[in-house]
């Protein structure tokens, strides 16, 4: 693998993408699994991206450490972790190709529910300053953990709680920041149990690190000064194409 100029072609676009998502760009960092799983089973591409993704929240948490919502957190954190040992037995009980078409449906779903972000904003604003209810913060946090498990996407479901709150960007960034670093740790366990940390693993991650670290870096300094709108819209066309590509091998391997 780590000879492969194809490991390499996909692998660090991959992890450059997730860099800029950690360092501020929230959400497009989902596309990194996806890609990756495209030349490798998706449990492999989810494992070698986790100890890249425990380096990256050292430098997002630092950087927007000083601006978190820890009452979400109280909330979201408990729910998660069964998300996550439900994502865990997804992973351990079912086949490759279910999995991977998993991943491609989260894909998809998130990629479009993103490209209609302007409407999902401007129904945030009707919304600001009721109460959400805890119940579905819950319901969220669990979602969250389960795709995050599996695909490392847990975006989705914590942004439909958390978005409708209208917090201050440098906010909202310090809270997703801490949310997932936390969720990354609880991951940890399930990911040595599927046997999926290992020396090739960590090896891969390894040459794979100064890429994700120099771009999380980039992330933070350009989220404050470009208007990225061109930026995500991109990233989500790519996830909604690399997502039906793995829904198609998904369910062709199911067939």
């Amino acid at each position: 693998m780590l000879t492969d100029p194809i490991f390499y072609a996909v692998a660090v676009p991959a992890v450059i993408i997730l860099g800029l998502a950690k360092g501020g760009f929230a959400g497009v960092g989902v596309v990194a699994v996806p890609l990756m799983t495209l030349i490798m089973p998706p449990v492999q591409a989810a494992s070698i991206i986790l100890p890249i993704l425990l380096v990256q929240d050292v430098v997002g948490v630092w950087a927007f450490r000083k601006t978190v919502e820890f009452s979400l957190l109280k909330l979201l954190l408990p729910s998660a972790a069964v998300g996550i040992f439900l994502g865990f037995a997804l992973a351990a009980f079912v086949s490759s190709a279910a999995v991977e078409l998993a991943v491609g449906a989260v894909s998809i779903v998130f990629a479009l529910q993103r490209l209609w972000a302007e409407r999902a904003v401007k129904a945030a604003a009707e919304v600001q300053g009721k109460p959400s209810s805890p119940i579905l913060g819950a319901i969220c946090g669990a979602a969250s953990g389960f795709t995050s498990q599996i695909a490392h996407a847990g975006g989705p479901p914590f942004q439909m709680y958390v978005l409708p709150k209208r917090l201050p960007r440098d906010l909202f960034i310090g809270t997703s920041a801490v949310f997932f670093a936390v969720v990354n740790w609880m991951k940890v366990p399930a990911y040595f149990a599927l046997g999926q940390i290992n020396r090739d693993s960590l090896m891969a991650a390894g040459v794979l690190l100064p890429f994700a670290v120099a771009s999380t870096w980039a992330g933070v300094v350009l989220v404050r000064k470009v208007p990225a709108e061109g930026f995500y819209r991109f990233i989500y066309i790519l996830l909604v194409v690399v997502g039906a590509k793995l829904v198609w091998d998904g369910a062709a391997g199911l067939l």
